[in-house]
């Protein structure tokens, strides 16, 4: 039986490319019309949408270079050859990963700390491809390449409590971004801990220590892999350090670490 034609398979390639495009773009006009973009922050119209309007972008404290290669800081100078430079902060207490990145600095409140709490707290979608883009560009040094992307997990009870994982939506974001997989059962946590919030740098510690492993029926996965472990935000680094250890257990050979926000102030910030 001969086989049916469509009217895109009587143009030639390039042509067939070039209806499809204006076919997406004239739907994309019509969507916009009947829901119009909008900032995800203050809600004023704009031309695009998963964006922010100018002013709450101006807001942002997006973390540029000069930073510390190993926690991510930013720093108020750079390298005398402008290289790699790691703080005081590093060499006084190394960090368990390798490398830290985040988008900005995530002190008080704002709107990156409303983007973040939106979509942690109030199950609000609408801010993932505007974050998923922003840790696409700020890890770009750490993601070129790497192996696998893996999320800070939740318990299994929060997790059904919350319907969902943040990290595990951002690092998906940034997959679809980059092509590198995802892998959000490489990494487990195995027991429950209280809340961080209102803990000390070292009591956060205490708290997260031993909570997290590689299942060994995915301890293959990890083995000799260059890993980037997905957080919303690092606070104290507390715990993405004992995921860091757990994966270094496991035998990552270099485990960096992404987020969308870093905490630069003592810990006064709820997250």
């Amino acid at each position: 039986m001969a086989q049916e034609l469509n009217d895109s398979d009587l143009l030639p390639p390039d042509a067939a490319r070039r209806r499809r495009g204006l076919l997406r773009a004239l739907v994309h006009r019509i969507a916009d019309v009947i829901v119009p973009p909008v900032c995800l922050a203050c809600q004023a119209r704009i031309l695009d949408h998963d964006a922010l309007c100018p002013s709450c972008w101006r807001t942002v404290a997006f973390i540029r270079p000069p930073l510390c290669d190993r926690l991510g800081i930013p720093l108020p100078f750079a390298g005398p050859d402008g290289g790699p430079i790691v703080s005081a902060a590093a060499m006084a207490e190394p960090p368990p990963y390798d490398r830290a990145r985040a988008v900005a600095v995530f002190d008080g409140d704002g709107v990156l700390r409303d983007l973040v709490h939106s979509l942690k707290f109030a199950d609000r979608q609408e801010p993932r491809r505007l974050l998923g883009r922003w840790l696409a560009e700020a890890g770009r040094d750490i993601l070129k390449d790497a192996d696998l992307l893996i999320p800070v997990p939740l318990t299994r009870w929060r997790l059904m409590r919350r319907q969902f994982n943040q990290s595990a939506l951002l690092a998906q974001e940034v997959g679809r971004l980059t092509g590198l997989p995802m892998h959000p059962l490489c990494l487990v946590k195995c027991r429950s801990t209280p809340p961080q919030v209102g803990l000390t740098r070292e009591q956060r510690r205490r708290n997260v220590r031993g909570a997290f492993s590689v299942p060994s029926r995915h301890a293959a996965q990890i083995a000799g892999r260059r890993v980037v472990l997905v957080d919303d935000v690092i606070t104290t680094g507390a715990t993405v350090g004992a995921c860091a250890r757990a994966l270094r257990a496991a035998g990552a050979q270099r485990i960096d670490v992404l987020a969308v926000g870093l905490v630069t102030k003592p810990v006064q910030v709820t997250v």
